[in-house]
């Protein structure tokens, strides 16, 4: 049962926002863009592209844990809440979660609008009885959930380990902002990467296939098309770093050659090897996890991982 509470695929403040991004982040030295904006209808598609490619072991590994501890999460959860999903997607994994745990409504939330409603209109087929209630929007902003989960229990699901994607401070505050949003009593269930070997990881963020390749380039192609750019797409150069101090992997655009070029009316320059950081995803170990959401007001309640250690989904409840 699908109910479409809406909200424009892209709007002026959406528009506003990726410009005022942008044009900030090739404004700082070093440059950095914020990975939200990858996702638009061909970012989302190519995403769904690399969680099937063998060297991206995450999505395989979380859908392994998602379909072999259904009971566990039943237990747990209980039935009857409203699962709100943060950055939704093409909800691949969710099926599993819905199957498992019998909730009285699920809120898909996700920047993409187009992609999202195509996804949660599937999702409806799927689940006939289930009230689907997509909401278009930035989930590190302010959101109002639907009248109807007014009065339901809660459970965030933010599977994907896209809490990596953030400096730890900034996903303190996403925490927190989920906490808020999802109310007393609420439950939270988030799927962490974990640390593991470097040459698996760069693997993981650098296909044989050229696919992240391309998804990590059609953001230049997004910039062109939107924001009057004149960026030479074919000039820069993918690379997935290994960034031992912090934990991370790195995602950078070089530029093969001097650049100069234009977005949004301002002139920007950019030095053969110098590089814009689009996206960073930190892994972490399993006190690195626990004080995370303890700091963002949730306590772990219980830890599925995998035979090898790769991957952990955490059940917190609201502190």
């Amino acid at each position: 049962m699908l109910l479409t509470l809406d909200a424009p695929a892209a709007s002026p403040v959406a528009d506003s926002s990726f410009r005022r991004d942008i044009v900030e982040g090739l404004s700082r030295h070093p440059k950095a863009t914020p990975p939200i904006w990858f996702y638009d209808r061909r970012g989302s598609e190519l995403f769904e592209e690399i969680a099937d490619l063998p060297e991206y072991y995450p999505t395989r590994t979380e859908t392994a844990l998602l379909e072999r501890h259904g009971a566990d999460f039943a237990d747990a959860v209980g039935p009857g809440r409203a699962v709100i999903e943060f950055g939704a997607g093409s909800a691949r994994k969710t099926p599993h979660l819905l199957r498992a745990i019998d909730p009285s409504a699920y809120v898909p939330i996700d920047i993409s609008g187009d992609f999202l409603h195509a996804s949660s209109a599937a999702l409806a087929s799927a689940f006939p009885g289930l009230p689907v209630l997509p909401l278009v929007g930035d989930f590190h902003a302010d959101l109002t959930l639907p009248n109807m989960v007014d009065d339901l229990p809660r459970l965030g699901f933010f599977p994907g380990s896209t809490i990596g994607n953030m400096e730890p401070s900034s996903a303190v505050d996403l925490l927190r902002s989920m906490r808020r949003l999802l109310g007393e009593g609420a439950m939270l269930l988030i799927g962490m990467d974990q640390i593991k070997d470097p040459a698996r990881l760069i693997a993981a963020y650098d296909d044989a296939a050229g696919v992240t390749a391309a998804f990590n380039l059609n953001l230049l192609a997004r910039i062109n098309r939107e924001l009057e750019g004149d960026l030479p797409i074919e000039d820069f150069a993918h690379r997935a770093i290994w960034n031992d101090g912090k934990a991370r992997i790195e995602m950078h655009l070089e530029a093969l050659r001097p650049l100069r070029f234009h977005v949004a009316g301002h002139a920007f320059a950019m030095e053969q090897g110098e590089t814009i950081h689009s996206e960073s995803s930190h892994k972490y170990g399993p006190r690195d996890e626990q004080l995370l959401l303890r700091a963002g007001g949730w306590e772990p309640a219980r830890q599925w991982t995998d035979p090898d250690g790769l991957f952990s989904l955490i059940l917190a409840a609201a502190a």
